[in-house]
């Protein structure tokens, strides 16, 4: 009995040896992975992975930290003028965490490129690019962790947002500065007082009505084509499926658009803006009598195609609208 007793203590001491061996070369693991991500971040903000890397320092245990990556495809031959600009964003988000005096290891933002490291794409079951996934400090991503691009774009601050969001991490994003608004602007100005200038003697243009109104209709048409919502959220500004090459120029979501898209709504509505004035022109000028009729027939064809066009935008966007007018 007291044989029995020895050798169950003696396992006992052996089990817990065990145990705390595995505990310590377990943070040993952990401390060298996160040397390993510190040393690689303080030499670049984001960090290149391949499918190696991603495995070891993403995918196996232990991990103490988030990782953020945007899974893309730069190489010249993918023709994905998208990834480009949502790198260059996630650069900026990168660049003001590692920046900023609130700059920990616990998160890390990556990037793995289909070129370097496609192995991942189809672990991942991943078929477009780019795409950004959080894989949280411990368990699997979960739906949110995959950020929605189509619905926000790949703006540096909305990207911020998801990733306080998912991590609790708050980062002020930081642009470098850019002078070419302030510059545009001092420019478009100037020219605007070289010709008051110029003109000083007669500034009867000021009062022209013509002049007023047509200002005031293209700021209205940029406007109310969406503008404001892509400066607001930074869309891509079309999408290139990278399976298919097909590009598409209109969002199939009524939650989301594309900067080609308000581009395209904008000279429809500015086409069929033009058919009404023509008609208006047409029934109240004293011109001839054959080219008011031209005039009527061009308005009448220019709003009845152009509103067509746009209505069939409408029901692309807003999936089972009942209505279309010529065109499905």
């Amino acid at each position: 009995m007291f044989r029995k007793l020895l050798f169950s203590l003696f396992l006992l001491f052996i089990y817990h040896y065990d145990l705390i061996d595995a505990q310590k070369k377990k943070e040993t693991l952990l401390s060298e992975r996160v040397s390993q991500m510190m040393e690689w971040t303080n030499k670049r903000s984001v960090i290149r992975m391949n499918g190696d890397k991603f495995r070891r320092f993403v995918k196996a245990p232990p991990r103490n930290y988030s990782v953020v990556i945007m899974f893309t495809a730069l190489q010249p031959q993918r023709q994905c003028g998208i990834c480009k600009q949502a790198d260059e964003e996630f650069q900026v988000l990168a660049n003001s965490w590692r920046y900023s005096s609130a700059f920990t290891n616990k998160v890390f933002f990556a990037t793995v490129d289909f070129d370097e490291g496609s192995d991942v794409f189809q672990m991942l079951n991943m078929n477009s690019a780019p795409t950004f996934i959080h894989f949280p400090a411990k368990g699997k991503p979960r739906a949110p962790d995959t950020y929605e691009i189509q619905v926000k774009g790949f703006a540096a601050e909305q990207l911020a947002r998801w990733v306080a969001d998912r991590t609790d991490v708050q980062i002020r994003v930081i642009r470098p500065p850019n002078y070419a608004g302030p510059l545009l602007l001092g420019f478009l100005l100037a020219v605007i007082g070289g010709l008051a200038y110029l003109r000083r003697n007669n500034l009867e243009f000021l009062f022209n009505n013509n002049v007023w109104a047509f200002s005031a209709l293209c700021f209205v048409l940029i406007m109310t084509s969406g503008q404001m919502w892509n400066h607001i959220r930074g869309p891509p500004y079309a999408h290139k499926n990278p399976n298919t090459g097909q590009i598409s120029y209109i969002h199939g979501s009524s939650q989301a658009q594309f900067v080609a898209e308000t581009h395209i709504v904008l000279l429809f509505n500015a086409a069929i803006t033009m058919g009404i004035v023509l008609l208006c022109e047409a029934a109240c000028s004293d011109i001839d009598i054959g080219k008011r009729k031209i005039m009527c027939v061009a308005g009448i064809a220019l709003v009845m195609l152009f509103f067509s066009w746009l209505l069939s935008i409408f029901r692309a966007k807003y999936h089972g609208y009942p209505y279309s007018f010529l065109m499905t």
